[in-house]
């Protein structure tokens, strides 16, 4: 994280465009926010976008805006976001969920900072700073066709990666405290402790939500809390139950049994007068063993290819064979 306040500090005085890569709930808003504050456009307005959270046709009138009549329901002329962004910044959330047509739309406004509402043929512009956020690998988006490879280069002028809160567990009893804090003023509650016991198991959890769902589960131990203290009780099941794991990694235990139950499950399921039972059940146990990888990796490919110790295409052919692609 001291690596990724260095790049937030040195990238913010500068106009270049950032992208922000990272898990849901890293917390990639808040550094965006944090560049926009830092840099000398401080003073213009922080617009934000969700992506995702829009359909094609919504999410184009969302960003350009809409003259009145360009489609049903355009009662009035709409401002786009872009044109709102205006000597400020806009932040271009979950930027991996747009399609091609309207990345080409965007590939035009960071290049020549212009654009038209919808059903308008006035050429607008805009100058304003694209900080864009994603939760998944673009590239392998480009390499999958899904994603314009002219418009990832225009966006990944600084790429910023964000780490999920496994990889940084030294971070969470800072982060308790501050959630505390924040969330005992904000209900009004005295809670500022909390026992060893919650403590580790807030740091065993594998925390597939990052700082977000840490974020939540404070709040709510807060409000749920009778006393001054957070107490494991007050955690849900999925962090108690969770304290035997070892950050959501296959152990040498797991991967024994694993194997075990998928070669009894092979034997049994085959017939006494069955052959080639070696490729069938090797098969199955590779196929299990990409399976848990790709859920620990949060399905990103780039990531689970380099934990099985396999070249990236060599795991997309196996996703395809063994239809784990979804």
């Amino acid at each position: 994280m001291q690596e990724v306040y260095r790049l937030t500090r040195k990238v913010a005085r500068s106009n270049a465009s950032v992208l922000l890569l990272g898990e849901t709930g890293t917390g990639k808003e808040l550094i965006a926010s944090a560049i926009h504050r830092l840099s000398l456009r401080n003073n213009g307005p922080f617009v934000r976008v969700n992506c995702g959270a829009l359909s094609e046709s919504l999410l184009e009138s969302e960003l350009f805006g809409h003259v009145r009549g360009a489609f049903t329901g355009a009662v009035a002329n709409r401002t786009g976001r872009f044109e709102a962004a205006h000597g400020g910044t806009i932040f271009l959330d979950e930027i991996n969920s747009t399609t091609l047509h309207l990345q080409v739309k965007l590939l035009r406004v960071l290049q020549e900072r212009e654009f038209e509402r919808v059903g308008d043929t006035q050429t607008l512009r805009t100058d304003a700073r694209v900080i864009a956020a994603s939760n998944r690998d673009l590239w392998e988006l480009v390499e999958d066709e899904q994603f314009r490879e002219d418009l990832y280069w225009r966006l990944n002028v600084v790429p910023v990666v964000i780490p999920p809160l496994r990889e940084r567990k030294e971070d969470i009893p800072e982060l308790v405290s501050h959630f505390l804090n924040v969330y005992s003023e904000k209900n009004d509650r005295y809670v500022v402790y909390f026992e060893k016991e919650a403590l580790d198991l807030l740091v065993a959890y594998d925390w597939p939500g990052n700082v977000r769902e840490l974020q939540n589960y404070i709040e709510r131990a807060v409000v749920m809390a009778e006393g001054d203290e957070l107490t494991s009780d007050l955690l849900p099941e999925a962090v108690r139950g969770e304290r035997r794991r070892t950050n959501g990694r296959l152990r040498g235990a797991d991967l024994e049994a694993l194997t075990y139950q998928v070669v009894q499950e092979g034997l049994t399921m085959s017939s006494p007068e069955e052959d080639n039972l070696h490729t069938k059940i090797v098969n199955r146990v590779e196929r299990e063993l990409i399976a848990q990888v790709m859920l620990s990796c949060n399905h990103v490919q780039t990531k689970a290819a380099t934990r099985l110790g396999i070249n990236r295409n060599t795991l997309h052919k196996k996703l395809k064979e063994y239809n784990l692609e979804s």
